[in-house]
Formats: structure tokens, sequence, C-alpha cells
């Protein structure tokens, strides 16, 4: 529990999204880097027993799996480390760094994979011992599957930008192993060869876009996106509501707002009449920053008090263009 009353006030509220206590991104990624070494294993022996170009382009991706997990849990470490001089703000955004990371890991995979279904395509080969590497596959999938929910679930209770690629790159694995087990099993009921490699082909598209998409979401973030509409307009109801509260004599402007990793950050002027006490106007942002940080969870606000009137140096200089 934090002893901070206003970290205290930055927590996320109750809901029906909650998860156990030692299911932490910490935990949860120790978890994934022990199944991505057992689902390694599994894959890599159905790409042997059945020759399946498929099954190897989803060893493969199991490969990228170890290492984003291993980056994705060096990231959260660091995440975690305290405001310092030199960081003033955090460390949090190092959890894009994670995200980001895995997406080039997965358009990597996917270039990897694209040739190897290409070259077997052009040169097909018989697939052998279906029945063992379905096994071996279906089993591998239920480990990704399950870990893959749990992660989904603590991301959205802990805000993790890394545990959440993480999670979603399982799923894409999951999906994957599916793809191949069905180009696999119709390969070898058919005869026709050639559907094995291009199963192959076409997982490697889909993971494509999902890590262009991933590394889309962390550029984003590495450059400051503002808050998700649902949040942003939490934030502008609170303020309407204290306005109101007010009478109408304190006013809320120049409010912009950011993200970084798992933090939120909000910055807003409050002008109030020149005659207020400046212990007044202090009661009154500090409601306002705790009515916030319930309504943001890890949301860091900085409220600037302005008399009625008076603009900012800075706003002044940008009406004017200059």
């Amino acid at each position: 529990m934090p002893n901070d009353p206003l970290e205290r006030a930055s927590s996320p509220a109750p809901s029906h999204a909650s998860v156990p206590a030692w299911m932490t991104p910490s935990t949860l990624l120790r978890a994934s880097v022990a199944v991505a070494v057992l689902t390694i294993v599994l894959k890599t022996l159905a790409w042997w027993v059945t020759g399946s170009v498929g099954m190897l382009s989803d060893a493969l991706e199991s490969f990228v799996n170890l290492a984003g997990a291993v980056f994705a849990l060096a990231m959260v470490t660091i995440a975690r480390r305290p405001a310092d001089e030199d960081h003033p703000y955090g460390h949090h955004k190092a959890e894009f760094f994670s995200s980001g990371f895995e997406g080039i890991l997965i358009i990597g995979a996917a270039i990897a994979i694209l040739w190897a279904g290409v070259s077997r395509l052009l040169q097909p080969q018989p697939i052998e011992q279906v029945g063992w590497g379905s096994v071996l596959l279906v089993a591998s999938s239920v480990c990704n599957g399950v870990l893959a929910w749990y992660m989904l679930r603590a991301a959205r209770v802990h805000h993790s930008k890394a545990l959440e690629g993480d999670a979603r790159h399982l799923f894409t694995d999951v999906w994957t192993s599916a793809g191949v087990l069905v180009g696999l099993i119709a390969a070898a009921l058919t005869g026709w060869h050639w559907i094995d490699p291009v199963v192959a082909i076409l997982v490697a598209l889909n993971i494509l876009r999902e890590g262009g998409s991933m590394l889309w979401e962390s550029s984003q973030g590495l450059m400051d996106e503002a808050l998700p509409p649902d949040q942003l307009h939490g934030v502008e109801q609170v303020l309407a509501r204290y306005g109101e509260q007010s009478g109408g004599e304190a006013r809320f402007d120049s409010l912009i707002s950011r993200r970084a990793g798992s933090r939120n950050f909000v910055d807003v002027h409050m002008h109030v009449p020149a005659e207020w006490t400046l212990g007044r106007a202090a009661q009154l942002r500090t409601d306002v920053e705790a009515a916030l940080m319930q309504a943001v969870p890890n949301l860091r606000a900085t409220i600037e008090i302005l008399p009625l009137g008076q603009a900012t140096v800075f706003e002044t200089v940008a009406s004017r263009g200059e």
C-alpha cells in the first residue's frame, strides 16, 4: 500500500478486471520465458518428425517469443525504477522499447518464414508422422494460449505496454499454430504438398502485419501520444464539475496530456479570481488533482494557478505565432 496520499489517489479503482496479487508483469514475463523454451522444444520436435516447413515457421516464431519475453522482462524492470536526477519523469517509456523490439523481431521472423515457404513451394516435399506432429503442436498452443490470456488480463490491470505486447505476440503464435495445423492435415489428406508452404507464407504475412502494428503503436507512445479519448473525457468532466462547484469563479484551460508506458500525465491551467487567498486556491488545486488521479489510473496531474485574465508567457508567444 503506497504511503504517499497522492500516490494512493492515483491507484486504479477496483474493477471486475482484477487479477491475483502474484500476477505481476515481472512474474508473468518470467513465465513467458519458461513457456517459450518449452514451446521451442515441442515445435522443433514437431518439425523434426514431420519435415513440415509450416512447423519450421512456427518453431522460428517461438525463438522470437523467447527473445521478446527476455527483452520485455528487462524493460519492465527498468520501467519500475523510481525517478532520479537524470530522469525526473521516471523510466516508464522503457516499456515502449519492448513493444517496438518485439515488433522488429516479428518482422524478422516473418521474412525468414517467407523465405523458407517460397523455397519449399518451389521444391515440395512429402510430410511424415502427421499425428505426432499435430499432438506436439497442439500442446505448445495450449501453453501459449493459457499464458497469453492471463497476461492480457494482467496487462489491462497494470497498464503494462510490455505485458500487452508479449500477450498479443503469444496470441498471434496460437493462430499461427492453428493455421499450420490445418495446412499440415490438409496436405496429408489430399497429398497436395504445396499446401504446407502456402500456409507457411500466409502465416508469415499475418505475423508481418502484427509486427508492423506493434511497431506503429510503440512509435506513437515514444512520441508522447495523448491520453485515449475515454480517459481525456474523464479529465474534462472533472474539470467541468469543479468549475461549476466554484460558481464559475474557477476556470480551467490549456489542457494537454501524454502517456509514458504505464503512467499518464496531464497539465492544465487553473484561473481563479485575483482576490482569492493563496491558501484557498491551493486547496482547490489539491482537490482537483486528487479527483483527476481517481478518474484516470496512474496519473500525474500538474495544475498551474493563474489569476483570471492572465496568460503565461508561453501562451502569449504561441498566440502570436512566434
